[in-house]
This record gives C-alpha cells, sequence and structure tokens, in this order.
C-alpha cells in the first residue's frame, strides 16, 4: 500500500520507514500540541517557563528509559497541583511569591514518593491486586471526565479571539479529514502555524517578549529549586507543604492508571502488562520528584498525548522522545521559549478543544469495546457518580472539596473525588463481573487490535 492511502488511517509504529525529516517534524508536532498546557502550569503559579520545558523533556526521557523505551508518553506539567500551589505560593494580585515557591515544589516532590510507594507494591503484590480496583466501568468514565475537566481551559482560551481559535480547528479538521500523505498526520502543527500566522498579519501578536529575550539562557535557577527551601530553615512551612499537597498524589496516581489505559486503547498494545504499571507509575514518579526539586512543576502523563496519538494514529515512541529533545532545546533559548510563548492564546485553545474532545472519545471507546453492561444499576450509578462528581465539583464556585485537619486545609479536585467514589463504589457493590488477567492482552480494562490494523 502506498505512504498515500496508509498515512493517517493505519497506525505507525516504526516512523524510521518516513525517514528522519519527517520524524524531525512529527516530534516538533508533539512538542507544540503539548506546550500549551505544559507553560500554563509556570505562567499561573510563578514558576520558570524554561525550567518546566527542561523538566518536560528530561522527565519524558527517564520516563521512557524507565518504560523500555516502550510507551509513547509525553510527560508534561500536572494540574493536579495548581490548588496546592495556591495554597502554599498564592499569587494574590499578581504579589511575587518567589519566595514560598521552593516549599511548594518541596511538597510535590514529596508526593512524587507515593508513585515509587504503589509501584513498588504492585511490583511485590502483581498489577492484578491494583487493576481489579480499575475495570472499565471505572477507567472509562474518569477517561472521559479528564478530556471534559479540560474542555474550560480550551473553551476560555479560545473565548480570547474566536476567529483565531476557529482558524485553528478548521485547518486540523480539513488536514486531518481531506488531507493526503504527511498532511494527514501533521494537522496539528499545520493549525498552529496557520492559525499563528494569520494572527500575526492581523496584527494581534506582540512580538516585544521576543525582541527582549535573549538567546541563550540557562534554565536552572537556584532561589527557586526545593533545595533552596531546605536550606532556609523554616520547617514548619515545609511540613505544612508537604501535608497539604500531598494527597493530591492520590488523583493524579488514578488519572495515571487512566491515561495509561487510554493509550493502551489507542495504540493497541498493552502498556500495563508491558513493560507493567509498575514501570510506568515509576517513570512519572521520579520524574515528578526530579523535577519538582529544581524548581518545576509536577510531571504527569498527559492527555494530550492521547489526544495527539488518536488523530494522527504516529504510534512510535521514538516520535515522542523527539518531542522530549526539542523541549530540551528550547528551554536553553529564551528567545525561542519567548516566540513560542507569544503564540496566540485562542491558538492553543483551538487546538486543545480538538485533543480534549480526543481524550473523552478514547473514554466512551473504552466502554463500547470492552461491552460494559449498563443494564445493571451499579455500572450506571457508579459511572454517573463518577461523571457528575468529577465535572460538577470542577465547575463549582469552589473548584474543589475542601476540608481541614487542624489547621490544615486539604483540597481535593473534582477529578480525585469522582475518580475515589468510582473505585470505593466498584468495590463495595455487589455485582462484579470483571476480573483482570495479566496473561490475557486484552485484560487492562480496554480493547487492543493487532498492530497495523485499524482499530
Amino acid at each position: 500500500m502506498s505512504e498515500k492511502t496508509t498515512l493517517g488511517e493505519n497506525g505507525i509504529y516504526d516512523a524510521r520507514s518516513l525517514g528522519v525529516p519527517k520524524m524531525l517534524l512529527l516530534g516538533l508536532q508533539h512538542m507544540f500540541a503539548m506546550f500549551g498546557a505544559t507553560i500554563l502550569v509556570p505562567m499561573l503559579t510563578g514558576l520558570d517557563v524554561s525550567t518546566t520545558l527542561l523538566f518536560a523533556g528530561l522527565g519524558t526521557l527517564l520516563f521512557h528509559l524507565l518504560t523500555k523505551r516502550k510507551v509513547p508518553a509525553f510527560l508534561g506539567s500536572s494540574f493536579a497541583f495548581l490548588g496546592g500551589y495556591a495554597a502554599i505560593a498564592p499569587m494574590a494580585d499578581g504579589a511575587d511569591n518567589s519566595a514560598l515557591l521552593p516549599y511548594a515544589c518541596f511538597g510535590v516532590a514529596c508526593s512524587g514518593l507515593l508513585y515509587l510507594v504503589l509501584s513498588l507494591l504492585i511490583k511485590i503484590f502483581g498489577t492484578g491486586k491494583v487493576m481489579r480496583f480499575f475495570p472499565p466501568i471505572v477507567t472509562g468514565p474518569i477517561i472521559i471526565a479528564i478530556g471534559l475537566t479540560l474542555s474550560q481551559s480550551a473553551i476560555d482560551n479560545c473565548s480570547a479571539d474566536w476567529l483565531i481559535a476557529v482558524v485553528a480547528i478548521a485547518l486540523v479538521v480539513i488536514c486531518n479529514i481531506w488531507g493526503k500523505g504527511m498532511v494527514k498526520i501533521v494537522p496539528i502543527i499545520i493549525g498552529v502555524i496557520g492559525s499563528y500566522v494569520v494572527a500575526a498579519i492581523l496584527g494581534r501578536v506582540d512580538f516585544t517578549p521576543v525582541a527582549e529575550a535573549a538567546w541563550i539562557g540557562l534554565p536552572i535557577h537556584w532561589n527557586e529549586t526545593a533545595f533552596w527551601a531546605l536550606s532556609d530553615g523554616n520547617t514548619s512551612l515545609l511540613i505544612t507543604s508537604v501535608i497539604t499537597i500531598m494527597p493530591i498524589a492520590l488523583a493524579t496516581m488514578v488519572e495515571h492508571i487512566g491515561d495509561i489505559s487510554a493509550i493502551s486503547s489507542t495504540v493497541g498494545v498493552n502498556y500495563i502488562k508491558d513493560p507493567g504499571l509498575h514501570r510506568t507509575l515509576l517513570g512519572d514518579g521520579l520524574a515528578t520528584i526530579i523535577a519538582s526539586l529544581f524548581g518545576a512543576p509536577a510531571n504527569t502523563t498527559y492527555g494530550e498525548n492521547t489526544g495527539v496519538l488518536s488523530l494522527t494514529k504516529v504510534f512510535d515512541p521514538r516520535v515522542i522522545r523527539i518531542a522530549a529533545g526539542f523541549a530540551v532545546l528550547f528551554s536553553f533559548s529564551p528567545k525561542v521559549a519567548a516566540l513560542i510563548g507569544c503564540m496566540p492564546t485562542a491558538t492553543c485553545g483551538g487546538v486543545s478543544l480538538v485533543l480534549y474532545g480526543m481524550i473523552s472519545a478514547v473514554g466512551v471507546r473504552n466502554i463500547v469495546e470492552t461491552q460494559v453492561d449498563f443494564i445493571k444499576s451499579r455500572n450506571v450509578i457508579i459511572a454517573a457518580l463518577i461523571l457528575v462528581l468529577s465535572i460538577g465539583i470542577n465547575y463549582s464556585a469552589a473548584g474543589a472539596i475542601a476540608f481541614h485537619i487542624g489547621e490544615i486545609t486539604i483540597s481535593l479536585s473534582g477529578l480525585a473525588v469522582g475518580a475515589l467514589a468510582g473505585i470505593i463504589l466498584n468495590a463495595i457493590l455487589p455485582g462484579k463481573d470483571y476480573k483482570f488477567d495479566e496473561d490475557k492482552p486484552d485484560d487492562t480494562g480496554v480493547c487492543f487490535a493487532v498492530k497495523g490494523e485499524e482499530n
């Protein structure tokens, strides 16, 4: 079959067949798709953008090393910890929070230790002991909720300039549906560049930060690292940070399992069995610890990554590593980072609108392909509560469920509450009909197709 008829139609598991130039282009596209959300977290918390890019790239490469270079996942900034940063190092009315950020980073680094604990437990007792708590009726709605809770940020970004957003959306859709050859599998980068150019022509881009930025710069700043907090000696604030932020990891670990299930479903490969959930958790946890210690946000397997995989059908992990390499390279150039940072908010919003929808669509597919029986009331109740709690709490006035332990306030996101509710209900309600068997390739809560065949 010719390249024109297979590109963007069948899964590409070895991108080397496309040649080096096309692989580099695909890697750049993947980096662009992750960039908007990755730099948004430091912009919201006060952390450094270049440091964030550096450790997103290094964290991704470390993840690939620990997962035997098999899982096509990109690690970017986690939104789940925004509440933790806000509690320890608030940016109220634009106030400088640089003195408090190292303490928040230390708390996030400690939360990464919980990943290592769960990874060890899975290694000792087996994946089945954990995955029985994550049947399709739990993972499917969680994946749907991940996409839907992210949708608000996409709409907010699009609202900044709907014309530019629509240009980005139109280019992505047109290229992916009617494009031929390489055009069909690089719709995101075409959408980004096309809408960026339109915005620049219309005078809606301020390039002043690009002109003022240096070409070369170090992305690590010692006084912003968690090591600075350790040397400062404010033990009380360190303890408060740990108690406040560590529980957030319960939600992000559930999200991690959902992401790996979604990637497995999209690619058609059982990554929960091989290289194993213990390895993916280990990679995610270590990446978070290292990034946080050096003043970057927590890393996490990205939902946007699943959207790109589903849209382009390029499943080769080498492409993700190329994207990580670009992130590291750009972190050393403030001018390049500023050029990408000047990208119109609406451009990121338009592309994200498509990607976030793809995430939720993967969750729907997860439920359909595993033939979850919604005639059973238990399944309806579990799915309903996961979706309503996750989305409802996220869009509520508070945006989270807060409770107090002494003088410490702990906030759980809607996704955390929904996931915990689903896991607990599935465990206690009668009528469970799912049994995880890691010796069967289709027992990860998702369905798989044979490599190279259409799903």
